[in-house]
Parts: structure tokens; sequence; C-alpha cells
């Protein structure tokens, strides 16, 4: 079984009771499932669940290469230079990121976003854009730690696809989670 939930802000991906966060079990009522790969708590977004051990492998063994795919909002303004340091490898401290694919969000694209509980900070001096970014390993606040090399801090980041699964083809709401047909 593959289990597709679009996690919100501030879930913790854990079954077992958190006295500070809420959990998976607040979401997915189904036994014998554990998440393929983990969303941080401020992350949001596509989050396999399988009750299969060897696809739990699979997904998350960066040999098998699966490209994740998120979208980020970023603070700053777009600049070729500044953006083109995500696409070459990035020396993160404990490991170098391999590039990543990135491009420009449309504004179709954007306004398919739901609006995140609590809000995230505006300042209305400070710009801000949205980002897809892509890459195949999917480390420990990779996304993040990368953005923030390149001199983007990172305000929202949200996960919409892993593999072939897409948050947005499946069509789920904020919390909701539904069987998945479709393997990465």
């Amino acid at each position: 079984m593959l289990i597709a939930l679009n996690k919100p802000y501030g879930v913790i991906c854990q079954f077992s009771p958190h006295e500070k966060y809420r959990t998976l079990k607040d979401f997915v009522n189904v036994p014998n499932v554990y998440p393929a790969g983990r969303l941080d708590t401020d992350s949001e977004g596509l989050l396999l669940l399988t009750d299969d051990g060897k696809q739990q492998a699979r997904i998350t063994d960066p040999r098998n290469k699966i490209v994740k795919t998120y979208w980020a909002q970023l603070e700053g303004s777009p600049d070729a230079d500044k953006l083109a340091r995500l696409q070459q490898p990035l020396d993160l401290g404990d490991f170098v990121a391999q590039p990543a694919q990135i491009r420009l969000l449309e504004t179709n694209e954007i306004a398919q976003i739901w609006t995140r509980h609590p809000p995230i900070r505006e300042r209305k001096t400070v710009p801000d854009f949205w980002l897809q970014i892509q890459i195949r390993e999917g480390k420990n606040r990779q996304v993040r730690r990368m953005t923030a090399k390149a001199g983007y801090p990172c305000l929202r980041l949200i996960r919409v696809g892993i593999g072939r699964v897409n948050l947005f083809d499946l069509g789920l709401e904020l919390g909701q989670w539904q069987e998945c047909k479709t393997l990465p």
C-alpha cells in the first residue's frame, strides 16, 4: 500500500504522540504504514507512506535518484548569479549538494498554493519570489540550506512531487490523504 498525504505546516513526521506538535496519526488512521522519507515540521506538502519496507527503501535510497520537487518561497529578488549557485555543486559543510534544477514559478502556479496557518511573516520592504527546485538527494533540511547558501532565506517550503507522484495531480487538500496508484 502506498499513501499520499498533503502534510500541513507544524506536523511532525511520526505516528507516536508528541507533546508540542501534531503528528501523522492526527491525519492518517491506517495501521502499519510509515513515512517513506520525511518533511521538516515547518515544511508542507507531499509525504508518501507505505506498509512495504522494500518500497520505502526504494523511494528513500539516494542511489535510485528519484526526483523530489519543491516550491520554495524565498526572500529577496531573483538574481541570475545567485540562482546559478543552486545549479552547481554546493558545499553545505557536512556534504556537497548536487546541482539542482530550478525555474521561477508562474503566476498561475502560485495561485494553486493554499494559505498557510500561521501565515509567514510579511515585510513590506523586502520582496519575495517562488522558485521550483528539483533535487535527487533529500538530506536533512537540504533545500533550505541550499537556498540560504545562495543568499535566499527560505520563507516557505512545499514538496509538490516525488518522482511521478504530483501533489496537484492528486488534488489533495491540506491534511487529506489517499491511496496512491502511481509509483514514484
